[in-house]
């Protein structure tokens, strides 16, 4: 298979960003430098908050600057594209749209996953902006998956872990966690859906996955990645 040229529109969140190009290194199998693929990152923190226009629209439109950067990594010569934010996917379909290359489309590429592990109830955790878009809700049932959320209390939580700790360059503790985690198995849940990159932070911290039942789309996205560009992943 030809060797592609993986271009990540990146900034969002710029931490997220950074994990994202370490996992696909650290999940590529290589052994020397130059059996890694080619990618190109371009961290762009101009990108306005994405959670922050959708529960609001008259807050700045981070669709302009993406649209401005997927061709940025056109013109560099990428051949596929990926975003490491779940809430950005809300834009997915007029930034594709508008871009020569293909995007991966991280949150079906998760329901697709959990699907094939035999999922039928998964809980998601994800900002306020994907949750309210139901870009996971509806690609899980269409995966005949029956999508659990938090309630409106936890999820306050789980956003201060997103907003006022992993943005803000803040550690949790595995107790705050813990908080999240037994509600969302006490539902029933099969798996739980780490829905939005901040959160690949806490599993790199924690290992959350080292329990299988948790699902992290950005290992999903990078795996996914790696695959499409012609190499093998771990």
């Amino acid at each position: 298979m030809t060797k592609k040229t993986l271009g990540i529109i990146g900034g969002v969140g710029p931490l997220a960003t950074m994990l994202l190009g370490e996992m696909i290194v650290r999940r590529t199998k290589a052994s020397t430098d130059q059996e890694h693929m080619h990618c190109i990152i371009d961290n762009d923190t101009r990108i306005p908050d994405r959670t922050a226009y959708i529960l609001d629209h008259t807050k700045p439109n981070p669709l302009p600057v993406m649209v401005q950067d997927a061709g940025k990594l056109v013109g560099m010569g990428v051949d596929v594209i990926c975003i490491p934010c779940n809430t950005a996917h809300y834009f997915y379909d007029d930034l594709a749209k508008d871009t020569a290359v293909p995007i991966l489309h991280m949150i079906r590429e998760t329901a697709q996953k959990v699907k094939n592990l035999g999922a039928k109830k998964v809980g998601v955790l994800g900002t306020k902006g994907t949750l309210s878009t139901n870009l996971y809700q509806n690609a899980l049932r269409e995966q005949g998956i029956e999508p659990i959320v938090p309630d409106d209390a936890l999820q306050d939580v789980l956003m201060e872990i997103i907003y006022e700790y992993i943005k803000a360059g803040r550690s949790i503790s595995r107790e705050m966690w813990q908080r999240i985690e037994d509600a969302m198995f006490a539902e029933g849940c099969d798996y739980i859906v780490l829905g939005c990159t901040e959160l690949s932070i806490v599993n790199r911290d924690f290992a959350l996955d080292q329990d299988s039942r948790y699902v992290d789309a950005m290992v999903t996205l990078a795996d996914r990645a790696i695959e499409v560009c012609g190499y093998e992943h771990v």
